[in-house]
């Protein structure tokens, strides 16, 4: 019988505060409902802001990610592009280099037109301070053979001292076991012209006659003795003359007129 009088009354009470909460809300005017209405959107709203920029920068990532790929595949393309340019760009040089020989071909062959003569280019090069040595891509098979001379545009490089079937070694004029019966232009004096051991891009011009007058910017070329080399054949130019207390061991500084240190194409005198 409590019980039932507790519930009757737990009952009465929450019966009341329901009509006291109809009273009241009944009672609330628009604008306080709306104010209150406010105050809640102004709870909710930075809330939904969040959500809402979370939403956008995970978008966002999502369009980086999908522009970096992008890029990578334009960034393939575009090395793989140049890739190819620079093949092309490549044999263009080559393509201009052969015909660049080919000039000096025709224009040595044109100058030269007294001899036989077969065009090389050079392939290696074997210097040090006493040998100097190069080697072009002509032999036996284009018929050189051992002793025959070499000339460049310019002047003289040296002989043939070997050859393979499609390569020839040349000991050059500043090789310092190299020697060439030569004249002085100016006064028909014998010299003969050697590697020079003091300086390696020079030549030496020794056993001068004691009664030879040479003088700074003589021409200096082949004599034509020796079996070898061709007469009137370029050789080089007096630079200076030293003077020693022995008038026979004076001797000459020759400028060779080859620049056979970087020279690349040549011709080689058969006949």
């Amino acid at each position: 019988m409590y019980r039932n009088k507790k519930t009757g009354i737990i009952g009465i009470i929450v019966t009341v505060i329901i009509l006291i909460t109809i009273v009241v809300v009944s009672n609330i005017e628009i604008e306080n409902f709306s104010q209150i209405g406010g105050a809640l959107s102004s709870l909710v709203m930075p809330v939904q802001n969040g959500i809402t920029y979370l939403k956008n920068k995970i978008t966002g990532n999502n369009t980086f990610f999908s522009d970096i790929s992008t890029l990578k595949e334009e960034n393939e393309s575009l090395k793989d592009e140049n890739s190819k340019l620079e093949q092309s760009l490549r044999e263009l040089e080559i393509i201009k280099a052969e015909n660049e020989t080919l000039k000096e071909y025709v224009n040595l062959k044109d100058k030269y037109t007294e001899y036989t003569t077969v065009p090389g280019y050079v392939i290696n090069r074997d210097t040090s301070n006493y040998s100097n040595i190069i080697v072009i891509n002509i032999g036996s098979d284009d018929g050189i053979s051992e002793g025959m001379a070499v000339i460049a545009d310019e002047g003289l490089v040296g002989h043939v001292i070997s050859v393979t079937g499609t390569t020839a070694k040349v000991q050059t004029l500043l090789d310092t076991s190299s020697a060439v019966s030569s004249l002085v232009g100016t006064t028909r004096d014998a010299v003969i012209v050697k590697g020079n051991l003091d300086d390696n891009d020079m030549l030496r011009a020794t056993y001068i006659p004691t009664d030879a007058t040479i003088l700074e910017g003589d021409k200096i070329e082949t004599s034509g003795l020796g079996g070898i080399y061709p007469k009137g054949i370029t050789i080089g130019t007096v630079k200076s003359i030293v003077d020693t207390k022995n008038l026979t061991n004076r001797y000459a500084v020759i400028e060779p007129a080859v620049d056979i240190n970087k020279v690349e194409t040549v011709l080689v005198i058969t006949n």
